[in-house]
């Protein structure tokens, strides 16, 4: 009995040291299988013992359940109808048409969703192009993620048609690796165009920004989980990969600055812009957590009056995600995302803009029903971060900021990234994307249009009482002209949803 234990138990341990389906087992076999098990009998447990559905954060195990089932190509359906408290203010209703629009058979068996607009047309840049995706992967820096980690999400993002952004760490070999679109967002540490000194290297950049990989440029003057803060990346975690990615020296420690020194005012800022643009023919756009509005006043006042400025603003709600922050920072500073798009956006319609400027959102929107507000709000693209990572095996366990994630996800530890396949979990990243394009495209046709870019403006509602609700485009103090799809705008996306 005890041989047949023992050889039972190496059998298993070999298996799971060299399968490459779960992190998780790789990096801790056979009691790797107790998480599987647990998670398996979750329900019953949770129904009785522990909390239900939508008790946890960030992510609610329905959430995260639909997620991995996509991922994963299992069944996402939920089964005996849904257990949401309807009477929660600002709840959100989605106000169905009475004549569903019939659903475009697409037979390659993914979900075309391109963009309405086309990024860099306003300004006529030498390589504008319309994004084939409304959904794509958030800036999460190599350093940040694991190699394999960002190699994974490249790899889906190449399947899936979608733009993978680089986040401010610089263009890694990982990021190369699955030969997927990149945005190449340069932070205040100028990583991979920078002198030896930290500043803006203009000539680095440019050779850079060459790459056929990079058709966009974005410029992070903050994030939602910590913006106004700079960062420290201790010399211990400055390997020779992340050095070559970043332009900096092995071993030594490397800071951000809170903010940049080649802009100091808003002229100088979109200045930058219509350099970057200009040395790389390439949309370039700006990222940022919302807090001064003046801001925003001064920048929409400056491009209406010189035609000068970024092709795209990605907004990121206060309610993001990071590697790592004071929770001062992540629980209090910037406005969360919709209100925070609803104060850009307003200012840009106000003058005139909103139709030449493509609009991103970040920040927990990697699900329908949250997708498809912030489109209804203006938003031309979609930005999944945390829920990418949930995607290639990220399980939540919020040990980001310490090294230690135990699926390989976040981490530089390479017996913890060993466990985490690029390949097999590149497929999963792209099944989740191609997923919530499946479903922002279902909620299309019953609202009665061909894409989410084209939902009325009456298509979604917030229960004020539980007897009451409000439009979400009046709550937050919109023209419902605003929100109306040119005649030219209609005419593409007709076509292209009706000819994939």
């Amino acid at each position: 009995m005890v041989i047949v234990l023992v050889g039972t138990v190496t059998a298993i341990t070999i298996y799971d040291l060299f399968q490459r389906k779960h992190a998780i087992l790789r990096n801790f076999p056979v009691i790797g299988h107790l998480r599987y098990g647990l998670e398996a009998i979750g329900p019953e447990l949770r129904q009785y013992i522990v909390t239900d559905n939508d008790d946890e954060r960030p992510f609610t195990r329905d959430q995260r359940r639909w997620v991995y089932s996509t991922a994963k190509e299992e069944n996402p359906y939920f089964g005996f109808g849904t257990d949401n408290q309807f009477e929660i203010p600002d709840y959100l209703i989605i106000r169905h048409s009475t004549f569903p629009r019939r659903p475009v058979e697409h037979h390659d068996g993914h979900h075309l969703l391109p963009c309405v607009k086309v990024l860099g047309e306003w300004r006529n840049r030498a390589q504008a192009f319309r994004p084939s995706s409304v959904v794509n992967v958030s800036a999460m820096s190599f350093g940040s993620l694991s190699g394999a980690a960002i190699e994974a999400l490249n790899r889906g993002c190449a399947q899936a048609g979608a733009l993978h952004n680089t986040g401010e760490g610089g263009v890694s070999v990982h990021h190369r690796a699955g030969h997927g679109d990149l945005v190449w967002q340069i932070g205040t540490g100028y990583f991979g165009c920078r002198t030896s000194d930290g500043s803006f290297d203009l000539e680095k950049f440019g050779v850079t920004a060459e790459l056929d990989q990079i058709k966009a440029i974005e410029i992070k003057l903050s994030q939602g989980a910590k913006p106004g803060l700079g960062g420290v990346l201790p010399g211990a975690k400055v390997t020779a990969e992340i050095a070559e990615a970043r332009g900096v020296t092995r071993g030594k420690t490397v800071v951000s600055p809170n903010s940049h020194d080649t802009f100091s005012d808003v002229a100088g800022l979109i200045d930058w812009v219509e350099e970057l643009a200009a040395v790389s023919g390439k949309p370039v756009g700006i990222k940022s957590a919302i807090g001064d509005t003046g801001f925003w006043n001064a920048l929409a006042d400056e491009m209406a009056a010189t035609d000068r400025g970024p092709d795209f603003i990605t907004v990121d709600g206060g309610e993001g995600g990071t590697g790592a922050a004071p929770l001062v920072f992540s629980d209090h500073v910037a406005l969360p995302f919709r209100l925070a798009f609803a104060e850009v956006y307003r200012r840009f319609a106000a003058r005139g803009l909103h139709e030449k400027v493509v609009f991103v959102g970040s920040g927990k929107l990697g699900f329908p029903a949250e997708a498809l507000a912030a489109m209804n709000l203006g938003a031309d693209l979609i930005n999944v971060g945390r829920e990418a990572m949930l995607a290639v095996g990220c399980i939540q366990a919020q040990h980001c900021h310490t090294g230690h994630c135990p699926t390989g996800v976040a981490t530089q530890n390479r017996w913890l990234s060993r466990g985490l396949d690029p390949t097999d979990k590149g497929v999963r990243a792209a099944n989740y994307l191609d997923a919530l394009r499946g479903d922002l495209l279902k909620l299309s046709w019953a609202c009665g249009v061909a894409h989410p870019g084209l939902a009325p403006a009456t298509a979604i509602d917030l229960l004020e009482t539980p007897d009451t609700t409000v439009n979400l485009l009046e709550r937050y103090g919109y023209d419902p002209s605003w929100r109306v799809a040119t005649p030219d705008q209609m005419t593409a996306i007709e076509a292209l949803m009706s000819h994939p």
